[in-house]
Parts: C-alpha cells; sequence; structure tokens
C-alpha cells in the first residue's frame, strides 16, 4: 500500500477526521495503519480539553487504533505544561471540566475554587455557568489575575451536529472583564505546534497537518510552513467557498486518500488528493 505523500511525520487532527462520536470515520484505521507501516511518525492533535491525553489513546486503542497517550497532544495538557513552565505552581481557577483540573495538578499547578488566583484558565465547559463568570471578573478585577485559555473552536463535532466549544466561554468572559484572553494555546498556536513537532522529533518542513478545520488545522501548518491536508468530513463541507479563502495544500474526501488503495475496512481511496483550484502555489501530491 503506497502513501500518497512524502513527509515523514503527520499531525493528525482527531474530532470529524479520525473519528466522530464513537465511530471511526472511512479510511481512518486503513490511513493510520499504512502509514505506521511504512515508518511514517503521526502524532494525534485535539483541542478539546475535556478529558487528559489516556482517555483519547484509550478511545482510540478501544476503536482499532492502537494508540499511547505520548502519542497525543491536546488542548489541556499543552496548558498545563506551558502555565507550569512561565508560572510554577501557580493558583488557577478554571472554567473548565474535571480532566482540565487533574491535568493541572498533574503539572504542579494548584486550582482553587475562588478569585484569589494568579490565573483563569478558560476552556470548553458544559458546566459554565454565572458563578464561575462572576469569579472570573472578580479574580481579574480585584486580585489581578491574567487569562489563558485551551481553544478557541466556536463548535465542537458530535454526533448529529455541532454543539457550543471553548469561543463561547472565551468570549463571555472577555465581554465582562474587558480583558483578552491570551495566550490561547490550542490549535492554531504555535505553543501546541511546537509540543507536537517535538513529539514527533521533525522540523516543520518534513511534516503535513490533517484536519477539517480551515481556521485552526489549515491555520496553523501555513503559519510554520507544514504541509496542510484537509479532510471534508468534519465541519468543512464540500465546496465552501472558505476553502478557497484559506488555501490548504491539499483537499481530500477522508484519509483513505492518504493511501493508493483500499485497505481491509473496505475504504476506497478514490483518485488523487486534490489540491484547491485557485491556489497558485498548490503542490501536487506525490
Amino acid at each position: 500500500m503506497r502513501i500518497r505523500f512524502p513527509h515523514r511525520g503527520f499531525l493528525v487532527d482527531l474530532d470529524g477526521t479520525v473519528y466522530r462520536g464513537d465511530a471511526l470515520l472511512p479510511g481512518a484505521r486503513t490511513a493510520i495503519v499504512a502509514l505506521r507501516a511504512a515508518g511514517r511518525r503521526v502524532s494525534f492533535l485535539s483541542n478539546k480539553p475535556i478529558e487528559r491525553r489516556q482517555a483519547y489513546a484509550e478511545k482510540l486503542s478501544r476503536l482499532g487504533i492502537p494508540t499511547a497517550p505520548e502519542e497525543v497532544v491536546n488542548s489541556s495538557y499543552v496548558l498545563a505544561r506551558h502555565l507550569a513552565g512561565v508560572a510554577p505552581g501557580a493558583r488557577c481557577f478554571v472554567i473548565g471540566e474535571a480532566p482540565l483540573v487533574e491535568e493541572l495538578r498533574a503539572a504542579g499547578l494548584t486550582p482553587v475554587d475562588g478569585p484569589t488566583v494568579d490565573y483563569v484558565v478558560v476552556a470548553f465547559d458544559r458546566t459554565f455557568d454565572y458563578r464561575k463568570l462572576d469569579v472570573a471578573l472578580q479574580a481579574v478585577r480585584r486580585h489581578g489575575a491574567r487569562l489563558i485559555g485551551t481553544n478557541a473552536d466556536r463548535t465542537c463535532p458530535v454526533d448529529g451536529g455541532e454543539v457550543p466549544d471553548a469561543a463561547g466561554m472565551i468570549a463571555a468572559v472577555e465581554a465582562v472583564t474587558g480583558r483578552r484572553v491570551d495566550p490561547v494555546v490550542g490549535k492554531p498556536s504555535p505553543i501546541m505546534l511546537a509540543v507536537a513537532l517535538d513529539r514527533l522529533g521533525l522540523p516543520p518542513a518534513a511534516c503535513a497537518v490533517v484536519g477539517d478545520r480551515l481556521e485552526t488545522d489549515v491555520a496553523m501548518g501555513k503559519a510554520a510552513g507544514l504541509t496542510t491536508i484537509l479532510v471534508l468530513t468534519g465541519v468543512t463541507r464540500p465546496g465552501a467557498p472558505e476553502i478557497a479563502d484559506w488555501q490548504p495544500d491539499h483537499v481530500i474526501g477522508s484519509l483513505a486518500e492518504l493511501v493508493a488503495e483500499a485497505g481491509p475496512d473496505g475504504a476506497a481511496a478514490t483518485g488523487p488528493a486534490r489540491p484547491v483550484a485557485s491556489a497558485p502555489a498548490t503542490r501536487d501530491g506525490p
């Protein structure tokens, strides 16, 4: 089975690219197995901070793609690692869910349930409410807390559609505090990319980023000189006018098109990867 792209490393998004909900998307297992068999290095990326890396690795393994936690880079891990580096032991009020709190504690940080903190951490939080918003306001206004976020995704793909993501929480906190949440460490941030490339042990020019979101996956790759491969199994739909605006290097229907032949799961790669017609510097696949 031939890999259509020459890159030594692949940074592969999860939601909308490898799986949706609890089901693999067409060709995902075949493509990942083929990449690994060909000696290519693969790391999985997720902006979702509602689970730790171990949970994402277990999910991939359960779905037929054996994965170690070290092969997953998600926004909660990146935020905890970054914050522990710039402010060791910092006290944090967390707008987020239990796995994020656990990640912060594991990094030696100190989550507290009140406004006397150094940082307010803002993330995708399905328990977000008025009290959390008020604590964030008091932390900033009365105690000079700084704001940091996991990701700025507007929505998260789920079975049957999409649900609000961290952008809603970030917008609310910014509106009441009058301050920007900065940095936001998830895609397209160079903070997340640096961690992912470190895991691959490769320079940007040797890698491709594969994902379904133009404003995160494609934007991150373009800013750092990675080849960008947009898949149409997630939030970006075929024919979307934004594709020409962002000009990813390649557009493919699914991960099946990373390889040259159909795999044992029955997913077929039907023709070469499609460059963006309006992009003057489009690269052809191998």
